[in-house]
């Protein structure tokens, strides 16, 4: 995928802002909502087969000369295992949806990330948030019904709602500034 890393910053901070301003303005509302999501089979379905999609998107770029007579195989056998798993493993099927779009996020964020390295620090932020998001898809495929018993953490009061969204928010705004400002120099 060939995508500058100040509009990827960008659309990260944007697209992690939106929830957050839904958790500001609708505390109850995005405490209800989340707390299905663990379970919400339709959003597991979408996470999931986009998952796959963008899998076998990445497979096909790739040059694999060991492999290439078993690529049509490989591109099979993955997207049978995206669809079995879509229709018999419902249990926490959206959280292990999230899991495989973080993984794959993170591998867009590091090869979009690596080749300005040397040209400014702040390139690391991202860089750090790509390795972060690795061990929390590690982190969601192990053990899915930790992000569930987290969310009702977090969701028990309004307090807590409005606080982690402050301060989620302010994250989502520094990453956009980064993309918008700092990375665009970048391109």
């Amino acid at each position: 995928m060939n995508v500058s890393l100040s509009t990827l910053a960008m659309a990260l901070g944007a697209a992690y802002a939106a929830p957050q301003l839904f958790a500001l303005a609708n505390p109850k509302g995005y405490a209800d909502w989340m707390k299905k999501f663990s379970r919400n089979i339709p959003v597991g379905v979408f996470l999931v087969l986009g998952g796959t999609a963008w899998f076998l998107y990445n497979l096909s770029l790739e040059s694999i000369a060991d492999f290439a007579a078993f690529k049509s195989y490989m591109y099979l056998g993955f997207a049978a295992i995206g669809l079995g798993t879509c229709i018999f493993v419902h249990d926490f099927l959206a959280v292990r949806g999230l899991a495989v779009l973080l993984l794959l996020l993170a591998k867009l964020m590091v090869d979009t990330g690596r080749p300005h390295l040397g040209d400014s620090h702040w390139v690391l932020v991202n860089q750090a948030l790509a390795y972060v998001l690795v061990l929390a898809g590690i982190w969601l495929t192990i053990s899915p019904w930790r992000l569930r018993d987290w969310i009702g953490w977090s969701t028990a009061t309004e307090q807590r709602i409005r606080k982690g969204g402050v301060i989620r928010l302010v994250f989502a705004v520094f990453v956009f500034v980064l993309g918008a400002v700092v990375f665009k120099k970048l391109a």
